[in-house]
């Protein structure tokens, strides 16, 4: 085994990812507090050729320098949109066929791999640091998943959580 030298990694240009498929994944984030937190959230998005990630309430801009600072470019990689109000923005995107996944612990968590291509476009929803996704668009949603929890904390980081959701939505759409 050796490992690649940065030129050797297989990557897409900038100009062929801006005509690419991308595949029908998107994140909304809901009053993430750290900048960090949401440009390793962007890096997951490029790294999964998500659609757009929508940021939310006081979630920071892609153009803050502390979003730049974790998303290393790729806040210029993947489309994004800021709403003020996430529950019109969420009831917009099931009028055109999107399901609404929210990462959270809820009393009926769903497994996201029990389903198939009839949860797609999916639009995955992660909340605050602290507090989660707030009532009344945890209501919004058309289900929660939560990752299970082995030790003794109850959560993970945010950016975390939504990278290994991410991954789990990828791998169903691929059929993996």
């Amino acid at each position: 085994m050796r490992k690649l030298e940065h030129e050797e990694i297989p990557r897409i240009s900038p100009s062929d990812l801006r005509v690419a498929q991308r595949y029908p994944i998107s994140i909304l984030l809901e009053d993430i507090r750290s900048a960090h937190n949401v440009g390793s959230i962007f890096r997951t998005a490029d790294a999964v050729r998500a659609e757009r990630v929508i940021l939310a309430g006081v979630t920071a801009s892609a153009d803050h320098k502390g979003v730049h600072k974790s998303a290393l470019g790729a806040q210029d990689a993947v489309p994004w949109i800021h709403t003020t109000d996430p529950v019109t923005t969420i009831r917009q995107a099931k009028s055109e066929g999107t399901t609404v996944v929210g990462v959270e612990i809820t009393d009926s968590p769903v497994d996201i791999k029990q389903f198939g291509m009839e949860i797609f476009p999916i639009m995955l929803v992660v909340g605050n640091e602290l507090t989660g996704i707030s009532e009344h668009v945890l209501a919004e949603c058309d289900y929660a998943i939560e990752l299970p929890q082995f030790g003794m904390k109850q959560s993970l980081n945010v950016s975390v959580a939504a990278g290994i959701a991410l991954y789990d939505i990828l791998r169903v759409y691929l059929g993996q």
